[in-house]
């Protein structure tokens, strides 16, 4: 038995075939540039910090992939690694570095304990860190190796460059420009 649904023509457009030539080719700058220019937050709590340490160092070197200034600051940081264990004392500070993050913002789960609690099955280990902030690539093991570092950020890399980038909402007004007024000159 077939049902309505079957029969009914399908009208529905993707969002790709419905953004208009330009905003597309801008929509793809946008998402290029911001793949090769990710600002890193290390949120380095436990022996995967080391790792983290390796990969930044020349052998491994991740400026090779635009992600090479650490910035301590969330303020001006736009890609958050979670770098082991996150205990629950911490997860309070965790989230509140998360929300004054710039957006558009990615987070990475660095090693097992940050993606799971590792072998930390107790009380006071928050057991993964999407509980409290979303996340956007997991990077297992204990702890990483290098490669699989570089792995998980080109995961992202292609994630942020298939994104669609909204250039400017039509339906929404400014509000700054909806109550400025233009002076009004009176010819004498």
């Amino acid at each position: 038995m077939a049902s309505e649904i079957d029969n009914a023509p399908v009208i529905a457009t993707r969002r790709d075939e419905a953004m208009g030539f330009l905003q597309r080719v801008v929509s793809k700058g946008l998402g290029w540039a911001r793949k090769y220019s990710l600002f890193t937050y290390p949120f380095a709590t436990a022996c995967c910090g080391m790792e983290f340490m390796s990969v930044a160092a020349s052998r491994y070197d991740i400026a090779r992939f635009g992600a090479e200034f650490p910035r301590f600051s969330p303020r001006q940081a736009d890609m958050l690694m979670v770098v082991g264990t996150i205990n629950l004392k911490q997860a309070p500070i965790l989230k509140r570095v998360y929300e004054q993050m710039t957006e558009p913002k990615w987070v990475v789960a660095f090693g097992v304990c940050a993606s799971s609690g590792g072998f930390y099955d107790n009380y006071a280990v928050l057991q993964g860190i999407d509980r409290i902030i979303p996340v956007d690539v997991y990077i297992p093991g204990c702890p990483p190796r290098p490669e699989q570092v570089l792995d998980g950020l080109m995961l992202l890399q292609d994630k942020i460059g298939r994104q669609v980038h909204v250039i400017a909402d039509k339906t929404e007004r400014n509000p700054t420009a909806a109550g400025f007024k233009l002076p009004v000159i009176a010819n004498k």
